[in-house]
């Protein structure tokens, strides 16, 4: 009996174990679907996760249910945007309650959140997007009754790594609590209880785009009394930390339907001054253990009031110092004298009503005192500012009383008095003259030095006068690296550039002695992903043209440097708007040259752009392409050249980080104008095989004062127009392209005077007998091809045989008509003067009509006679032009390809 008892209880236990081990699979799915359910049911967004794991063992006689991925994502008017997700949330309950029905509720013992994100927002219009409950038109005091049974016994619960954001975007607010980790213990069940709730994270907080605090760090350790019978939360034992502020609490939250009641008061626990280093973050205020300080901080306010639509809690917040003193112990100085007084104040409950009182602000450092007393009223409506700031301060005391970064160099004496008064409406309306800003600032021995500048910046002595319309700039005389500058001018709106995101407008002269563009342009390490594990990094020059510039700038410099190149005398216009440097009337000595130039550089898009015209008189021309890599490009061949050009230039393109054109993407023409121009044809392998090809000509001696030329350049292509020069008398016409990489593709076609042909053809001129034949000239077609530095040279003389041939054929032709003309014109004039005796009239007369039928059909080609005597007559003209063409093909031949006069000769008898 025993042993069968033994049994049934094993088999119960193994039932029981196999249950344990089952249930989940045929559980999870069920609950997980309850969950979305009802979850879905009763929301106006869509609720789901990846998936359902259900525990029991582990956590047994307890059930853990884990949702992983979760997500609640909202529908219009927040279509898309999420307002909760979390990796993995964790619940406790009770094995009993995974076997309720759908209907009931199931009741959590312990919840763990993990990696969650709380995206609240609220919309322009006050619709805030976590409302998302669904309104039941059918709900009844009973069906509220039933559910009020429901028992919240949670234990415990935790979140952690977790960011809840806040974005009111009517109220220009966004609160944000990042690496959130939150716990709290405590028999949620009760009425009442007390929760033990441990907080850290990151606090920031914005409201019309300016930062209060920025990712500090903050700390609550609290005891928490809950009322569940009142919805009251009541502060009994904490501790804070704002940045490394201390501060304990004391009062109370209560829920009410319609709004919320709070009481609560703090306080900092001392009244040392390390207090006020600790609301300092500790990247600027460092380690402030070992500070050695005197005098007292205090920081303590008051809410109390009634949170609603409309309303929030009235305030008054007190920051008092008094006649306190700090030392770092590494560091020479200390900060004296310091004094605090001010308060923060709300007395309606509306918010507009915020204001804050700085009745006073001052410390010393050595003897350099610095002052400051401020009113500010409707903080967050129509604000109203009137301020007072008066103070003198060697800035390199400020490194040594206090830590600054590392990277940031201080020198230089500073002295203000200035007075404010404005209001912010007036402001955003740009009715300036509703404002009053007046007093002086002066900056002598300035230098400041930053990674961020190639050279350090030395400010000799600065001076500014404060008018209530406008900010005079009354001196600013500096240098940096090579550059000297002296500046001068005003501002038309300092106070929009400052409150109102506007940018600066203003007019500015500038003068310089020497003005180096590259102090200008900063090294910046730009990591360039590669195959191999290790990046890359390579550094660039780049200037970006800044966006909050509205200027004009007068400027004369005596000397501009910009890499290479040293422009003098220069003076213009600068027109900075919306990141576009627009440059009128600028002139320039260069080259020993005169220089003009307007145009634009834009950097507002990703790739910088550029458009200029340039009008350059008297350039020497070595100097100029020497220099300029895009006068290289257009006119290689100009490297042989020496003398002055004239030029008129239209380009534009894209610009290359440091500025220089990217010749790849420039387009453009040029028109050009040679003056006293000599060559020196060895300088380019063009010209010398050209001279080299055509023996006649001696390139050096190419006539080129005068010349003008015009050419177009697009898609790496410059397309040159035809140009003639002249070589003693004889006339090249130039036509053709090349392109960026220096390929070559142009035709010269030489006229050449007969004279230059050789005996043989002077000869057969001679035996015609043509005075027309005196100017004759031949056309020779060169060919350049091949690259700039690998050149080749053809020569076509078909067209100069060809056209030698018809002249002379056609005169020939002409002398013919010509003597048959003459006879026939005397042989009319017999006929017709009578002085021939009388025969029969009709032999006569036929006699007459044969002759003259003879006489013209002969000049026309038209008579009809014995064929083996046209025959003949054929073969001897034909032979008569072969041999023409023949003594032209040999002459010009011998000619270009340098043949001695007995070859000529002999070709002329072949």
């Amino acid at each position: 009996m025993k042993k069968k008892i033994l049994k049934i209880v094993g088999i119960v236990f193994l039932l029981f174990v196999i249950m344990l081990v089952a249930a989940p699979f045929f559980l999870k799915g069920k609950i997980a679907d309850i969950i979305k359910n009802k979850v879905n049911n009763s929301i106006t967004a869509t609720f789901d996760f990846e998936d359902a794991d259900l525990t029991l063992f582990s956590s047994f006689p307890k059930a853990t249910l884990t949702m992983n991925n979760i997500t609640l994502v909202n529908k219009a008017p927040f279509a898309g945007d999420t307002l909760f997700s979390s990796k993995k949330v964790a619940l406790n309950m009770s094995i009993k309650e995974l076997f309720k029905d759908a209907n009931e509720p199931i009741v959590i013992s312990s919840l763990v959140v993990d990696d969650a994100l709380v995206n609240i927002i609220v919309n322009e219009s006050g619709v805030a997007n976590y409302d998302i409950a669904k309104e039941d038109a059918n709900a009844t005091e009973a069906s509220a009754e039933d559910t009020s049974n429901f028992t919240f016994s949670m234990q415990s619960y935790a979140i952690n790594n977790s960011r809840i954001v806040y974005l009111d975007k009517e109220g220009g607010m966004r609160f944000e609590l990042l690496e959130m980790n939150h716990s709290g213990t405590g028999d949620l069940s009760l009425d009442k209880s007390e929760l033990d709730t441990k907080t850290s994270g990151l606090v920031s907080f914005e409201m019309d785009s300016t930062n209060y605090l920025n990712k500090n760090p903050v700390k609550l350790d609290a005891l928490l009394g809950i009322d569940l019978t009142t919805n009251t939360y009541s502060f009994l034992k904490n501790e804070a930390l704002v940045n490394q502020l201390p501060l304990i609490f004391d009062g109370f939250v209560k829920l009410n339907d319609d709004n919320q009641e709070v009481d609560i008061s703090f306080k900092t626990p001392s009244s040392d001054f390390k207090n006020f280093l600790a609301v300092i973050p500790a990247e600027y205020s460092k380690n402030i253990e070992n500070v050695k300080t005197t005098g007292n901080f205090t920081l303590a306010g008051r809410f109390n009031g009634i949170v609603d639509d409309l309303h929030i809690p009235k305030f008054k917040i007190d920051i008092k110092s008094d006649n306190a003193s700090f030392k770092y112990p590494d560091l020479p100085k200390s900060v004296r004298n310091v004094f605090i007084d001010t308060e923060i104040t709300n007395e309606t409950g509306i918010t507009e009503d915020t204001f804050v009182d700085i009745r006073k602000l001052s410390f010393m450092i050595d003897e350099d005192k610095f002052n400051m007393v401020a009113n500010i009223k409707d903080l967050m409506g129509n604000t109203k500012v009137k301020a007072h700031v008066d103070g003198k301060m060697n800035l390199a005391n400020i490194a040594k009383a206090y830590p600054v970064p590392a990277d940031l160099n201080l020198e230089g004496l500073l002295s203000a008095d200035i007075n404010a008064a404005f209001d912010m409406a007036s402001i955003e309306s740009k009715r300036y003259e509703n404002t009053n800003i007046n007093g002086n600032l002066n900056l002598k021995n300035f230098v400041y030095k930053s990674d961020e500048l190639k050279s350090p910046v030395k400010i000799n002595s600065t001076s500014v006068t404060f008018n209530p319309k406008t900010v005079t700039l009354n001196e600013l005389n500096g240098v940096t690296g090579k550059t000297d500058f002296n500046a001068s001018g005003s501002i038309h709106n300092l106070l929009g550039f400052m409150f109102n995101d506007e940018n600066v407008e203003g007019t500015f002269n500038l003068k310089s002695n020497t003005f180096a563009v590259n102090d200008f342009m900063v090294e910046e390490t730009v990591v360039e992903p590669t195959k191999a594990k290790t990046p890359s990094t390579t550094t660039a020059s780049q200037i970006k043209i800044p966006s909050f510039l509205d200027a004009t700038i007068n400027a004369s410099a005596a000397n501009v440097i910009y890499d290479n190149l040293t422009l003098k005398d220069v003076s213009g216009t600068l027109i900075v708007k919306d990141e576009k440097a627009t440059l009128q009337n600028m002139t320039s000595s260069i080259f020993n040259g005169k220089l003009a130039f307007n145009g634009e550089v834009s950097t507002k898009d990703a790739v910088p752009s550029f458009a200029m015209k340039l009008d350059m008189s008297n350039f020497q021309i070595a100097e100029t392409f020497k220099a300029l890599e895009l006068f290289k490009v257009l006119a290689p061949l100009a490297n042989a050249l020496q003398g002055q050009l004239n030029s008129d230039i239209a380009i534009s393109g894209k610009l290359n980080d440091d500025f220089t054109p990217n010749l790849a993407t420039i387009s453009g023409s040029v028109l050009a104008e040679l003056l006293g121009t000599e060559i020196n044809a060895n300088q380019t392998k063009v010209l010398s095989a050209l001279s080299s090809k055509l023996n006649f000509l001696n390139v050096d001696k190419l006539d080129l004062k005068g010349l003008k030329t015009a050419l177009s350049f697009e898609n790496g292509t410059v397309k040159v127009k035809p140009f003639t020069v002249n070589y003693q008398d004889i006339a090249v016409t130039v036509n053709g392209n090349h392109t960026f990489d220096k390929k070559l593709n142009y035709t010269a076609v030489l006229n050449v005077p007969s004279k230059y042909l050789g005996k043989d053809v002077t000869n057969l001129i001679a035996k015609i007998d043509e005075s027309s034949l005196d100017n004759l000239t031949i056309p020779v077609t060169a060919s350049i091809g091949g690259e700039y530095t690998n050149p080749s040279v053809t020569t076509d003389f078909t067209t100069g045989v060809k056209d030698l041939t018809s002249k002379l054929i056609e005169i020939e032709k002409q002398k013919l008509i010509n003597k048959g003309m003459d006879k026939a014109t005397d042989l009319i004039g017999g006929l017709l003067s009578g002085n021939q005796k009388k025969k029969d009239s009709t032999t006569a007369a036929n006699d007459s009509k044969s002759q003259v039928k003879d006489v013209l059909g002969g000049l026309l080609g038209n008579t009809k006679k014995d064929t083996t005597a046209t025959a003949v007559k054929k073969d001897t003209a034909t032979a008569k032009k072969d041999a023409v063409k023949d003594a032209a093909k040999s002459v010009l031949g011998g000619l270009l390809n340098k043949k001695k006069k007995t070859e000529v000769k002999n070709d002329s008898t072949n």
